[in-house]
């Protein structure tokens, strides 16, 4: 297991520096204890000395054999035959069983140090039992007494540094964790930040083109059906030269369709509901539209009311309303020559339909949004089906037009 960079760093010196004061001292010590005694002295200092070369050689002057578990294998445990040869001879050789214990702590992994840290427990308790006579029963019980009472509190200290490096680990990892989680949280939220502006600039541009097309089926529903209205009347006004009565006739007729084109744009800017709708209910506006527009045209348009009339929602007696002004326009532009027309206004359980048909001479759909851009005919599709409704258009060439819009006649979401 990892252990702390501090800690390593601060008892660094205990394997690479202690090891070799503690075997000069020793050597220092054995001759000055064991001078009148070459031979003896020979070997203390031959076994000093080969400690000092096998940790130099194994430990010293490789630090990058320190991560291989073979080698410091090989290496602890020689220093523990080394130790037990030294504590053999002479017991106050056991001064250097501490490092014996740094070696073990430090450079063998969890659990084989558990073995080496027993095999110097074993040196020490050895340099300990000297004097203790081993050749009877009484002395080896002590021996081995001395032996546990060496190795296990040394094994149970590894053990606890075990559990608290394992703790120190998990803490470490869990602050890593934390972290990173706050970097990409950090990174999380400015993404969010970056998104929610790119939303934002989503959303206004969206409301300026809503907004946009609101205004261009506004234009289109009143500027543009007045103005066409207004060209008609004063082109038959011109054809009217030779009769005064019919020249006034259409020229109040487009003088009034002046006035109420005005007065539509006017309420259009605004947001305001259609003036007929702002005093009756739908069924009243469309036949009152229908009537205007006859009285024009001089073409009979009949209104059918079916079903109970009930009060609809605003956004939908607008829709339905601007479905039959397009439609009874389109019939004056397109439609002639046409001898009747008829609105449908059908109040069912569910659903509320307006159909708008005519006996004229008809059209191909495909073939007039394709020539024209058919506005008009996008624009009643964008309103119905904005309000989750459905927008149906039948005409074939000669054989008249049908359009019939319908709506829900609750409250659903208005679709953006």
């Amino acid at each position: 297991m990892a252990r702390p960079a501090g800690w390593d760093q601060r008892f660094l010196p205990m394997v690479t520096v202690v090891p070799y004061v503690a075997l000069a001292v020793m050597a220092a010590l054995t001759i000055a204890l064991k001078h009148d005694r070459p031979g003896s002295l020979a070997v203390d200092l031959v076994l000093c000395a080969a400690a000092a070369v096998w940790s130099l050689a194994l430990f010293t002057l490789h630090p990058q054999w320190r991560d291989r578990s073979a080698v410091m294998g090989v290496f602890l445990s020689g220093l523990i035959v080394f130790g037990l040869v030294m504590v053999l001879r002479d017991p106050w050789f056991g001064v250097y069983t501490p490092v014996l214990y740094f070696y073990a702590y430090r450079i063998i992994g969890w659990p084989r140090e558990l073995y080496f840290i027993a095999g110097v427990a074993v040196v020490a308790g050895t340099a300990q039992s000297a004097g203790v006579d081993t050749g009877s029963w009484a002395g080896r019980l002590e021996y081995l007494g001395i032996l546990v009472v060496n190795i296990a509190p040394m094994c149970l200290l590894a053990w606890i540094g075990e559990i608290g490096g394992r703790y120190y680990d998990g803490r470490e990892a869990a602050l890593r964790e934390a972290r990173e989680a706050n970097t990409r949280l950090a990174a999380a939220l400015a993404e969010n930040a970056a998104l929610q502006e790119r939303l934002v600039e989503q959303a206004r541009a969206a409301g300026v083109l809503d907004e946009r097309a609101r205004m261009a089926r506004e234009i289109h529903d009143t500027l543009a059906q007045g103005l066409t209205g207004i060209v008609t009347q004063l082109q038959a006004a011109e054809h009217a030269a030779d009769d005064p009565a019919a020249w006034r006739r259409h020229h109040a007729a487009a003088t009034a369709l002046a006035r109420e084109s005005l007065t539509e744009a006017r309420r259009s800017v605004n947001e305001l509901r259609p003036e007929p709708l702002e005093t009756g209910r739908l069924a009243d506006a469309v036949t009152e539209v229908a009537a205007g527009w006859s009285a024009r045209h001089g073409v009979p348009a009949q209104v059918t009311v079916t079903g109970e009339p009930r009060t609809l929602r605003p956004e939908a007696e607008v829709a339905l309303f601007r479905v039959a002004q397009e439609a009874l326009a389109n019939v004056a532009k397109h439609a002639c020559p046409v001898t009747r027309v008829g609105l449908t206004l059908s109040y069912m359980d569910r659903q509320v339909a307006l159909d708008v048909r005519d006996d004229g001479r008809g059209f191909d759909p495909a073939a007039r949004a394709e020539r024209d851009g058919g506005f008009g005919l996008v624009a009643m599709r964008q309103r119905i089906e904005a309000l989750s409704g459905t927008l149906q258009i039948e005409s074939e060439p000669g054989h008249g037009t049908g359009i019939s819009a319908c709506l829900p006649a609750g409250a659903p979401e208005v679709r953006p």
